[in-house]
């Protein structure tokens, strides 16, 4: 258990996961000057309800630490930072937020994986190229059709939730899986339901298109 300097965000940051901030409410400024002189290490946690600006927020107890990459300190004291998330962690009780949030904290590690996780992340990764394929053809752009991933099952899997174009909440779920097996069964049924939910996109009938009035069948 250690005490730690923690970043709640409205976003999850998994290890591996690369964190650009833009840091400007003062208390926060004095966190990254505060870490820049120690290790350089923060806690990053998801907001589960409220705001990331002036506290009063509920936040999650699982999170990730995280370490500063590069930095640029600008004129009027606000900080451009680059973060890298480096391992999982969960909160045991929080601090007073003086000078800003603080937490004791412990690392989690993953359980090893099983033997399966190779064909899990296998499949995971021929979701994403369905998915990206296909929000492709629906006119998005700069997806990455070539997913070119570690050979090593763990990292692939670490890359592979980075990748998946979920909201907070479902990588949240991501995060505090069991461990890497769970993590890739449940991100492969979340990039189902995203593919799900694109071909039904594909399928409504446009502006100008007439839906029909008749029963299905007729």
């Amino acid at each position: 258990m250690k005490t730690a300097a923690m970043f709640p965000l409205g976003s999850v940051l998994s290890p591996g996961m690369v964190l650009p901030l833009h840091v400007f409410e003062p208390r926060y400024r004095r966190l990254v000057g505060d870490c820049l002189e120690g290790d350089g290490e923060f806690g990053v946690v998801l907001i589960e309800r409220g705001s990331e600006v002036g506290g009063g927020d509920v936040r999650s107890m699982v999170g990730t630490m995280a370490t500063i990459a590069d930095s640029a300190g600008l004129d009027d004291g606000r900080w451009a930072i680059v973060a890298v998330g480096v391992r999982r962690i969960r909160v045991l009780r929080w601090l007073d937020d003086d000078p800003y949030p603080r937490a004791e904290i412990e690392d989690w590690p993953d359980p090893p994986a099983g033997e399966q996780l190779g064909d899990l992340v296998t499949l995971a990764v021929d979701g994403l190229r369905r998915l990206f394929r296909l929000a492709t053809e629906m006119g998005a752009d700069g997806l990455p059709l070539d997913l070119d991933l570690s050979d090593d099952p763990v990292v692939a899997a670490g890359q592979v939730v980075a990748l998946c174009p979920v909201g907070p909440s479902d990588r949240q779920r991501m995060l505090v899986a069991e461990g890497p097996d769970a993590r890739m069964l449940l991100a492969g049924l979340l990039i189902e339901d995203e593919i799900a939910d694109l071909r039904a996109q594909m399928e409504l009938p446009g502006p100008d298109e007439d839906p029909g009035t008749d029963p299905p069948g007729w």
